[in-house]
């Protein structure tokens, strides 16, 4: 039996973080699928392995231990795979990076469909998603990332900053034709970065995996199909 369970649904979206930090550290996971996420989150509470409103929630066998929310989840294998950093203030940085990501995927999705986008809502989108990717170009050039070499936060190797970065704009952009247009635009030296960095053996067979499972589905749903309208893809 794998190590970990991982309840998320059959699109790459906000579980793609988990499974690629999973995927980075060489380790095995079953994916619970679609129906038994759904008869968990429908479960009393006092039943549920921890608290949650949704996916992703991941369960780690040997420890006997689980959490909900994508960042949590992600700073727990984090530390408890010896992936975070050596120090407090590249830690810190790295959940920025983490938290930056969700949310990100969160103004992406008009927070999980609670409006559609239209043409003019994407076009005042626009320099908003423009300054997110700034956020990530800046952070790299701190740290030395040039178009050439480098990594988000400095360093010989990549770590998970590089790791969440290479997965949020990669799953994205593979997806949505503006998007992978501005994105190379506003942010070349990361989208450098994320090129080298989904090139390599673990992202590369995650990537091929998610063609294959889920096709060309990013988040799924009328959320999708609306952000399909204005972004391409």
């Amino acid at each position: 039996m794998p190590d970990y369970t991982l309840y998320y649904w059959s699109v790459p979206f906000r579980g793609q973080f988990v499974r690629a930090v999973l995927a980075w550290a060489g380790k095995d996971w079953r994916e619970a699928g679609d129906g038994e996420i759904e008869k968990l989150m429908t479960a009393p509470v006092e039943t549920m392995p921890v608290p949650f409103m949704g996916p992703p929630l991941l369960i780690d066998h040997a420890d006997d231990f689980a959490i909900a929310e994508m960042p949590a989840i992600v700073l727990y294998l984090g530390e408890t795979l010896d992936l975070m950093p050596a120090t407090a203030p590249l830690r810190a940085l790295t959940m920025k990076v983490v938290n930056d990501a969700n949310d990100v995927i969160d103004e992406i999705t008009l927070q999980g469909g609670q409006s559609m986008w239209t043409d003019a809502k994407w076009r005042e989108f626009v320099p908003r998603l423009r300054k997110w990717m700034s956020f990530w170009e800046e952070t790299g050039r701190r740290h030395g990332l040039t178009c050439e070499a480098g990594f988000l936060l400095g360093g010989e190797a990549p770590g998970i900053a590089d790791v969440v970065t290479a997965t949020l704009w990669t799953t994205m952009a593979d997806r949505f034709s503006e998007i992978a247009a501005i994105f190379d635009e506003t942010a070349p030296a990361t989208s450098a970065l994320v090129r080298r960095i989904s090139d390599l053996p673990a992202l590369a067979g995650l990537a091929e995996k998610a063609r294959k499972d889920y096709g060309d589905a990013y988040c799924g749903g009328q959320i999708e199909a609306a952000l399909r309208k204005v972004a391409g893809g």
